[in-house]
Order: C-alpha cells, then sequence, then structure tokens
C-alpha cells in the first residue's frame, strides 16, 4: 500500500515529478511546501498525442474559489482573427491529467474554432492541492466554474458563449457545474460516469453492485481507515472501486490499475489497462497510469450526491456515450435526470468506454460536439 507522510506530502511529490519529468519549470522552497500551489509547471510537450500545428498553446494557471491554484493548457485556433469566440472548459478523465484525454479533445476542437481550456483538477497532476490524489463532489465541480472565470477574463473568449465538456467521471461533475452555473452555455459528457453512485452503490454490470449492507460495510471500512490515517500521521492509497464479499469484508487493490494484467482479466479492466499502463495513455502524473487514490477520498462522494438537482440543468446538453461501454447505463439515466428540453443522448455503435479516450478506433464523434457547440453557443 502507497503511504506518505502527512507533513512530506508537498516536498515528496514535487521530488518524484522532478526524477521523473524533464522539462519541468523551477518552482522555490516556499512554492513547493504551500498546499494550494501548482506541484510542477512543465515547459515541454509531454502529452500522450501530437501537438497541432492548427493550434496555438499556453500553459496557464487559475484559483479555484478554494485558493487553489489550477494548472491548465489553453488551445487557441491559430486563425482566429480579432473575433471573440466560443470557449469550452475540459477535464476527465477520473484518475487523468490533462495531457491525456481531456487535452486531445480540447486541441482537437481548438483546431475546429473554439477556445479551449483542458485543466488538472484539484490534487492531481500539476495543480495544487494537500494531500495528493484526493478528488471532491464539491470542489471538482467548482474546478469547472473556476475554469469558467478564467476563460470569461480571457481577451479571446466571448464570455456569453463558455460551455463545459467533461469525460468519464467528470462528466458527471460536468453536469453538477451546469445546474449550479449560470454563466455555462451548453454542457456535453463523453462516456460519463456518475462518481457518487460508482463509489456509494458499486459499478455494476448495466445496474448499481452494493446491497444497502454492502454500502454500509463500505463506510464502515473507510472511516475506520480515517482512524488508521490519523494514528500513523499518513494517508493510505487504494483502489476506490471496493469489493465486498457475502460476508461484508471489504477489500481494495493497492492500486487503480495493476502494473501487470492477470491472465484472463476482466474485459473492463483490460480496456483501462490497455489505456493507462501502456505507451499509447501512460503518464507519470496519471493516478490511474501510476498509482491510487487516497483510501478515504469515497467518503464524500458517497454522501453527497452529484446530481441532485439535474433535473434544475435548463441549457442545452449533450450526453454521448459507446453502444458497448459498461458505463452506459450512468449516461442514459444522467440524461433522463436532465431537465433541459435541449437534450440530446448518443450511443456511439460499437463503442466501448476507452474508445471514447484518444480516438485510436475512429469513435470519439468530433463532428457532433462541434455542431451540438457551434449551434447552442452562438
Amino acid at each position: 500500500m502507497n503511504v506518505l507522510p502527512k507533513k512530506l506530502t508537498a516536498i515528496a511529490s514535487t521530488l518524484l515529478l522532478g526524477a521523473a519529468l524533464t522539462g519541468v519549470s523551477t518552482l522555490s522552497h516556499a512554492q513547493t511546501t504551500n498546499p494550494t500551489e501548482p506541484v510542477s509547471m512543465v515547459t515541454q510537450w509531454d502529452k500522450t498525442f501530437t501537438q497541432s500545428d492548427k493550434v496555438d498553446h499556453r500553459k496557464v494557471t487559475f484559483k479555484n474559489r478554494y485558493g487553489i491554484t489550477l494548472v491548465a493548457d489553453l488551445y487557441l485556433p491559430k486563425n482566429r482573427g480579432d473575433a471573440k469566440l466560443a470557449a469550452i472548459a475540459l477535464s476527465g478523465p477520473f484518475g487523468a491529467v490533462k495531457e491525456q484525454s481531456s487535452g486531445l479533445y480540447a486541441q482537437t476542437l481548438a483546431e475546429r474554432g473554439f477556445v479551449t481550456l483542458a485543466f488538472d483538477p484539484s490534487y492531481t497532476g500539476e495543480s495544487g492541492g494537500q494531500p495528493r490524489d484526493v478528488a471532491s463532489p464539491d470542489i471538482n465541480t467548482e474546478d469547472f466554474s473556476a475554469a469558467v472565470d478564467f476563460l470569461g477574463l480571457q481577451k479571446e473568449v466571448d464570455r456569453n458563449r463558455i460551455g463545459l465538456l467533461g469525460i468519464c467521471g467528470w462528466g458527471g461533475m460536468a453536469l453538477n457545474a451546469a445546474a449550479g452555473d449560470t454563466r455555462i452555455k451548453a454542457v456535453a459528457t463523453s462516456v460519463m460516469y456518475d462518481m457518487s453512485r460508482a463509489m456509494g452503490h458499486g459499478v455494476g454490470d448495466g445496474k448499481d453492485r452494493f446491497s444497502t449492507a454492502d454500502r454500509r460495510a463500505v463506510l464502515a471500512y473507510l472511516n475506520e481507515q480515517r482512524w488508521k490515517d490519523e494514528e500513523s500521521g499518513t494517508y493510505a492509497h487504494s483502489n476506490h472501486d471496493l469489493y465486498v464479499d457475502d460476508k461484508g469484508n471489504v477489500t481494495a487493490a493497492a492500486r487503480t490499475l495493476p502494473e501487470v494484467l492477470p491472465e484472463n482479466p476482466h474485459p473492463v479492466l483490460k480496456e483501462f489497462f490497455d489505456y493507462y499502463r501502456v505507451p499509447r495513455g501512460f503518464h507519470a502524473r496519471s493516478v490511474n497510469s501510476n498509482g491510487a487514490w487516497t483510501t478515504t477520498m469515497p467518503l464524500s462522494f458517497m454522501n453527497m450526491p452529484l446530481l441532485s438537482y439535474a433535473s434544475e440543468i435548463s441549457i442545452p446538453t449533450l450526453i454521448v456515450t459507446g453502444e458497448q461501454a459498461h458505463s452506459r447505463y450512468f449516461a442514459e439515466d444522467a440524461f433522463k435526470a436532465v431537465g433541459s428540453k435541449q437534450k440530446e443522448l448518443v450511443v456511439v455503435p460499437g463503442a466501448n468506454h476507452v474508445d471514447l479516450y484518444d480516438n485510436q478506433a475512429g469513435k470519439i464523434p468530433f463532428a457532433k460536439f462541434e455542431q451540438f457547440f457551434k449551434t447552442n453557443m452562438k
């Protein structure tokens, strides 16, 4: 199990990144030990996709309402002229970094005429926040609104035409932000998860996996871990997808994904492994590629449902999922819950969940996303 002393998390994370990466701009000791400041600011192109010659790229930072500094990649069309453009803030998948799927989506949509911003959520990637490897339904929803704050102040952006696009677990965050932030004009998701439901009720085969007893067992397990963390002065890390046996015993793998794929793996495990753990999608700063979330991370998601106010979403909404995606039921149920009269569910034929991460299979419907945002952010 991966644990780091609480007092050393900021220093250790910086040292690890410095050893693993090149092209990192120097941060002072005061900055690296400030829990709200960026962990790093890599200046070289270190994405899992090729840089486009049709797009200008800038590394930027902005603060959220909790004072945490987020690090992001801003993409602008080279042929943008002087007119202010519509903008899209993007993040996800859950446990990924902006150098992976969200960056690819952002760069591709910038090629199609939008200003786009792919950001690392709080506590992950290059963004600030201690301890590392934490997610929060509140703070990560706020991260999207903070991205809107930033975009609305850019000279290239028409602040009355800002949308969101969330991938995987950040699809639920994007919908949650759209329910509360009236500045957002359109929202889209790709192979979305509702992370509150996923962690609170278990990801099953097209339905929730946990019984009420299972859920209570998971809560007891996580709350017991709080005492262990306090006693040891460390934050334990483990897989957030917990297993409950028929006797109510809860176990968790030490990592989100294994170092080596086991024989006869579950198809969903193989999907994720064949993206995050191989050169195709591996990135050193990605939780899914290189480690796990803090063990107690699911607690807030289990107690604070993300889509409580989905019925109040009134803006144009596009929900995209794959025909074969194990996450499809999250998308279909969210679509039913969204209150907008201008909503559309797109099921991509033959696509599994990870097919819509990097377009290796050629199945990401970029033309549909382009049409949706251009139509609804005129």
